[in-house]
């Protein structure tokens, strides 16, 4: 099997011979079946007062963007529950905190505008789903309007909101990333240093120096 159209790089190991893909939309329906009409009619244009309660309470959101040549990027932006913030019934912003400066997500607006974001609220199974156009954006007063800790950003991406909606607790309630008794001991998980070192791959990147850098940026690189 060969995936012609997918940008990553092949792989070291021998592909799998995957077979019956889907290729088109006949065949997904003739599989999953059509929406029912609750589904269908949940979808709203704007930001309602029930969207607005649930922004203000999510503290992590993840937005996902693609460039001009299709390439995806999804990327979690977190603080505060409501540190993005409603604008109208149509616009909201979220502000655009100190990072490493790869700046995917910049990037990809201004070569792409289409966005879709994902607010996720602790112990709630259910998350909303808002899809739109969005820009960069260095005005003063809303700049100031989005600080924390005592600094405004140094831009902030306001999102155009076309489609809104709630996305049921399925996937949350599988994974039960809610229950603390599911979650795996913390010395069997990944190491981040190390996974970075690896990566990284520079002469004298050890995990160790990966580590201490992480820390360094956790402390004072926040605001």
């Amino acid at each position: 099997m060969s995936l012609s159209d997918s940008p990553a790089e092949a792989a070291t190991e021998e592909t799998p011979d995957l077979r019956g893909q889907i290729t088109s939309e006949q065949e997904l329906r003739a599989l999953l079946g059509e929406p029912g009409a609750p589904a269908l009619k949940k979808q709203i244009t704007h930001l309602d007062a029930h969207c607005r309660d649930f922004i203000a309470f999510a503290p992590l959101l993840f937005i996902s963007t693609a460039n001009r040549a299709g390439l995806c990027d999804v990327s979690p932006k977190g603080d505060a529950p409501g540190f993005a913030r409603v604008l109208s019934d149509h616009l909201l912003s979220i502000p655009d905190r100190p990072g490493n400066r790869r700046a995917d997500t910049l990037r990809n607006i201004i070569e792409n505008p289409q966005v879709g974001l994902l607010f996720v609220i602790p112990g709630l199974r259910e998350t909303l789903r808002i899809n739109g156009r969005a820009a960069l954006y260095t005005d003063p007063a809303l700049l100031d309007s989005l600080s924390a800790q005592g600094k405004a950003p140094q831009l902030a991406i306001v999102v155009e909101a076309c489609e809104v909606f709630l996305h049921c607790g399925r996937a949350l309630i599988r994974s039960r990333l809610w229950e603390t008794a599911s979650w795996p001991l913390a010395e069997a998980l990944p190491s981040a240093p190390q996974i970075f070192a690896d990566h990284i791959a520079l002469p004298g990147v050890t995990s160790e120096v990966a580590e201490e850098a992480l820390e360094e940026s956790y402390t004072t690189g926040l605001y």
